[in-house]
Formats: C-alpha cells, structure tokens, sequence
C-alpha cells in the first residue's frame, strides 16, 4: 500500500524579522479568540511584557486592534476587519461575474476584464481570454492608473469632483502610458462627463498602444466599485462595434442575479 505524502506547508522566509512575525503571529492569534489580554499575548509569543506592549500598541495605532476601555484587553480593530472584508468581497465579485465575463467573452471572442478601482488605480481581479490569435492578454492582478483605462474612468465617473480631486492632488499633469493617455485633469473630468453622457467608457490605446476597450461601472454588492470591460485589438475596434460591445455588456448584466449597470446606453 502506497503511503501518503503529507502536503508542504509554507516555506518560512531565510531572513526573518521577529517583530513583523510578532505582530503577524498576533493578528493570526485573533481567529481563535475574539479578545486578547496582554499577558496572553506574552505567553503566546513568548516574550517580555514590554515587548508584547510595543507590539499591540503599534497595531492599534495603525488600527488593526483597539483595547476595550472596561477590560482592556485587545479585540479586532476596524482596519483588521476592514481588510478581511475587502478580500472577501473582492472574492465574491469574482464568483459573480465570472459567467459574465465567460458569456461576453464567448459571444465577440475578444477579452473580458473585471477591475476594481484602489485609489487612483484600477486593479484587474479576473479575465476570460479571447481565442483569436491576435488579441488581447488578461492582466489579472495588475495595478494600472484609472485614467488610462476605460474600466478605470468607468470607475471615476461614479466618483463627484470632491472625491475626484481628492485622488488626484496633484492635478497638472497626470502619469502617463502612451501618446494617447489623458495627461491633465481637467482633460479627465471633460472625458468623465462625456463617459456620464454615454453611458459607457472608451479606451484607444491609451495604456498600451494598439489595444482598445469598452467598460461600464457595475452595480453590486452595494457599491459602485467594480467595472467590466472588453478589450481588443485597435484594428478591430470601430465606432460602431464598440457600441455593440457595450450593448452587450448591459444586456448579459441584465440576466445576472448579482450583479447590474450603473447606467444605460445612450
């Protein structure tokens, strides 16, 4: 009989830094108990009372642990809760929009993008490729500036010009990926108010030269943070299909049960 070989666990890092495993032993400490005491906190890490201090207190500073006035002992604090919640929506839209993203994909054979916007970026969560020779690669995981990218200024289109300012600080000039790229934000906020318009966002290789898309913002999960595009070769993008790319779009969202368009085609 064939013996079992048991799975490899993590590999641990050949330059360890005990004060982040420290902390990073503590945060994981708080999925088996919802409280932590200081004294605990010295016996499970094995270290002197000041040292499991410094620790706790440098993670409630950057909030990811807060003391209970009455007990003082230490709970989850709104960033730790606030991270595990963005992952876990993150992994919710995926499962989503993945038969959209599948359907849209099968039906132009082009790519299909699903994207989130952190700041002033946009990061890809998921793709479905296009089969065709010439075409257009998933950029799952990438961070790429929103300003370049249809899915991006979907995204900012939702934003009011507060907000929009907020992200951009420094307003007179923009980064840049090609020729093409919006530079300015007064450029952008003109293009966000045709994007309102339309219905709809465009993208003529400004974030790679000769690639083009098509991307609205999505409604879901309670907020206007995720974006779905089709991207394609510039040579196979025209006028007229990249209105019937986003007539597609809006039509496969409408027979989703999670998910929706912010807004319609004009």
């Amino acid at each position: 009989m064939q013996k079992e070989v048991p799975e490899a666990g993590p590999t641990a890092p050949a330059y360890p830094i005990s004060s982040v495993n420290n902390a990073l032993r503590l945060l994981l400490l708080f999925r088996e108990q919802q409280a932590v005491r200081l004294t605990e906190a010295c016996q499970y890490l094995g270290v002197a009372h000041s040292t499991a201090h410094r620790l706790l207190a440098m993670l409630a500073y950057h909030g990811f642990v807060r003391q209970e006035p009455g007990s003082r002992a230490y709970v989850a604090g709104p960033a730790l809760v606030d991270v595990g919640l963005a992952v876990v929506q993150a992994l919710d839209i995926r499962g989503q929009a993945r038969p959209v993203l599948e359907e849209l994909a099968a039906q132009f054979d082009e790519t299909a993008h699903l994207a989130v916007l952190e700041g002033n970026c946009i990061r890809y969560l998921d793709a479905v490729e296009s089969s065709r020779s010439l075409r257009v690669t998933p950029r799952t995981g990438a961070l790429v500036p929103a300003h370049c990218t249809s899915v991006g200024k979907a995204l900012l289109a939702e934003l009011s010009t507060s907000q929009l300012w907020e992200i951009y600080p420094e307003p007179s000039r923009l980064e840049t990926r090609t020729r093409q790229s919006i530079s300015t934000l007064g450029r952008l906020e003109k293009e966000l108010a045709e994007v309102r318009t339309r219905g709809y966002a465009i993208n003529r290789g400004e974030s790679e030269e000769g690639v083009g898309s098509v991307a609205i913002a999505l409604r879901g999960l309670g907020q206007h943070s995720a974006g779905m595009a089709l991207a394609a070769p510039t040579s196979r993008v025209t006028d007229k299909r990249m209105t019937e790319m986003a007539k597609a779009l809006f039509d496969v969202l409408k027979r989703s049960p999670y998910l929706d368009a912010v807004r319609q085609v004009d």
